[in-house]
Parts: C-alpha cells; structure tokens; sequence
C-alpha cells in the first residue's frame, strides 16, 4: 500500500461517522500488538478549547528535558502525518502506508471509523518507536473517546464549553461529565475548569478514581505581565516554586491557564525549571500553529481556528486589546454546520467588522450563502465567496496596510490558506 493509498483508504472512513464506544479501536489496537500499553508516560487531554495548546506546550517541554515524546492531535492542517510527532518530526508517509496495510481488514471487519483507526496507526508507531513520554489529546469528549484506552500518569482538562452537544449533551455539566472520564485511578488531575456547573463533575470523578485535583487559580497562581501578538510573557507561582517572566509564542492572554497546565504537569513529572522555560519558548516547533497566527503584514493577516462561541470569545476579546491599530477589520469565515453560527457571529461583531463569508472544503460545511444571510441577520455588513483563497486576494487588494484581515471559524479554512496561499 503506498501513502496515496492509505489516504484512500482512512478519508472514506467518515462515512461511519462518529460512533461513540471502545470496543472497536480496543479490537484494532490487538490486532497491532496493544502499542497502547507501550507508550511510556502518558498525558492525556480533554477540553473544549485550549487542550491542543497545552499539549503543543507539554510536548515541548518534555522534547527540551530530553525525552523522546510523541504528540497526537487532531485535526490537521494540510496533511494527515501532522497529527502523529516525536519530537516535532511527523510520522513518514512510509510508516503510515505500513500501518494501514497491517490493519486494514480489522477496519474493515469492525466497521472503524476515521478517528479510530487514526488512534491505533499513532499508538502503533509511538510504541515501535519506544517513546518515553506521549502526549495524547482527545478527539471529542473523552469517557467514549477512541483515545480513552491508555493507561495515563495525568490527566488534564483545559476548559469546558457548549460544543458538540449532539453527542456530549446540552448543558455544561453533562460535558464535563464525559470529559472528566479520562481521569482513572492512579493519575494525577489538573484542571482550569472554574465554572461550578462544569467544575463538579471533574471534583465528582476525580473523587472517585482517588486522583490528587489541582487547579489553576487554586494551586497555582498566574499574572500575565505582557501580552502581544505572537508572544505572551507570565509569572506562575506553584507550591514548589515560581516562574517569574515565562515566555510563550502565543497570542492572546486566555493562554495564561493553558501555559498554567502545562507548568503543573512538567513540574510534577520532574522537568526542571530551565526546561520548562526553554521548552515553552520552542513550543511552535511542535507544530502548533493556526492560533491567531499572523501570515502576513500590511495588511495583518491573523489565521485563527477557533470554531465554537467560547473559542471565538477569548479569540476576539484577545483582538480588542489590540483592535486600535487596525483601521478597519475584515472577517473571512467559514464554519461547519454543526456550529451555533449565529453566536459565533455575535461574537465577531464586538469587533466592529465586515464579514467574507466563504464554503468549506468539507462536505460538512455552511454554504457562503447561507452564511452571508446568518451574518444579515446579525445585523453584519457580509459579502460572500466561494473560497477562503479567492476572499482573502480580493480583501489583500482592497485592504489599507492598517486594516486587519482575520481569518477565522474552522481547521478546514485555515488548512485551506495555507495550503493555496501561504
């Protein structure tokens, strides 16, 4: 089997959709040897936002104390290899033809979807490679997550808010429910979940595996001492020590509990004070990136991923600390249709904006225009385009090198610019 065809292979794997249960990626991860029991220490992370920063940020660090650490992610940008580092090296197009081709009729026979199949391939090569740390971050949810099979040293929340509620339930204590699960017994939690409704839960969970809780804002203070656009500088006061003056590559202030996470996780793990320092400073080499990420200048062009109304709250309050630079804002979106698109445009609109709505390339996607409508209705100024590509030369011609160009509302979008644009 070559690359092209394992591709082929896994993308029609989305016809099965989203079936919530274990028993179909615990059948094909025996059918590779149960890699999922070799993969060293492992952290694992559920949230609705913020959970990619803090394992971009853990993998990272650990990478910078010298240990070999596997990164799984999702989704990816523009090519699947993304979702599967060591040490921000992805998986070879080789090694995933090699794999699909080793469990391709269980997949088959077990009717797997994309996602599971995606986590055994990850676990397989993580184990082959005999990895020290690896860092898991859920897909969604977490107690029926395909990722919920390993055996975790940590388990960490960053954040619960209202999305996919098709599958986690409407309100903010059933998420959490589901994604407090992946704390077992015998980890070590640590949360930034402050909510009562949402904070419950996790306390409830945690109880019950008899797992040590820490939170951020309890057992460890933080203070933002600067924060520009791509760099964010903080002090982090643990009960062991504090880290005066951290600094990240990240934007927007709302990373300070995500950076926070990280901190607690690395410290209790034993990495020293300069590794985390130096791990957290490198933390793009991860591959993070997408994030309020600026591709151009004159006119700025910031690429965002964020996709729910929380997200796009931190997202756009994070602009307005900013927002007196710009001239004007021009906002290209895209969103998928199982999205509270209306309250994501509210959000959007604090700034003070024209939108650009454009399609997807998702079968999954909000036609441009139904989106220009939704934005109408909103009572936002939108002109629509059949891509994110064809939208953002129009507004690089028009635009004023003051006037802020976001680009915003999904992974499928910002994959898309980089692919044809970047």
């Amino acid at each position: 089997m070559t690359y092209q065809e394992a591709l082929d292979f896994l993308y029609p794997l989305h016809r099965f959709g989203i079936k919530p249960g274990l028993d179909r990626v615990y059948t094909l991860l025996d059918s590779l040897g149960s890699p999922h029991k070799r993969l060293g220490l492992v952290v694992h992370i559920a949230g609705t936002n913020g959970k990619g920063t803090v394992a971009a940020a853990l993998a990272s660090i650990f990478e910078a104390s010298g240990k070999k650490t596997a990164l799984y992610t999702s989704p990816h940008l523009v090519d699947f290899t993304e979702r599967i580092r060591i040490n921000g090296k992805q998986i070879s197009r080789e090694r995933v033809a090699y794999y699909c081709s080793q469990f391709k009729d269980a997949v088959i026979e077990n009717h797997a979807t994309f996602f599971e199949a995606t986590t055994a391939l990850a676990f397989a090569w993580f184990a082959d490679e005999a990895v020290e740390v690896s860092i898991i971050e859920t897909g969604m949810g977490g107690r029926l997550d395909a990722t919920n099979v390993v055996d975790s040293a940590y388990a960490v929340i960053s954040s619960i808010g209202l999305d996919h509620t098709e599958w986690l339930g409407g309100t903010l204590s059933l998420i959490a429910t589901e994604k407090a699960a992946i704390i077992q017994k015998g980890c070590r939690a640590y949360t930034a979940v402050t909510d009562p409704e949402a904070f419950f839960p996790v306390q409830q969970q945690a109880q019950l595996c008899d797992a040590p809780l820490s939170v951020v804002g309890r057992d460890v203070m933080t203070r933002v001492s600067a924060a520009e656009p791509g760099m964010l500088e903080l002090d982090v006061r643990s009960a062991l020590r504090d880290y005066p003056a951290l600094k990240a590559p990240l934007t927007g202030s709302f990373h300070a509990s995500n950076v926070s996470l990280a901190v607690m996780v690395a410290e209790d793990a034993g990495i020293g004070e300069k590794d985390i320092y130096s791990g957290l400073e490198r933390l793009l080499q991860t591959g993070y990136r997408a994030r309020l990420e600026t591709i151009c200048t004159h006119p700025a062009v910031l690429l965002d991923v964020s996709h729910n109304p929380d997200g796009m709250r931190q997202t756009v309050t994070t602009l307005l600390s900013f927002r007196d630079r710009y001239r004007r804002v021009y906002v290209i979106l895209g969103l998928v249709s199982d999205k509270d698109a209306p309250a994501i445009i509210r959000e959007l609109l604090r700034l003070n904006c024209s939108f650009y709505p454009v399609a997807l390339p998702s079968e999954r996607s909000v036609p441009a225009e139904e989106l220009r409508v939704l934005c109408e209705h909103e009572g936002g100024e939108a002109t629509e385009f059949s891509t994110g590509h064809e939208g953002l030369v129009y507004l690089r011609k028009i635009a004023c090198e003051d006037d802020l160009i976001l680009v915003t509302g999904s992974f499928y979008l910002a994959g898309d610019i980089i692919t044809s644009f970047i």
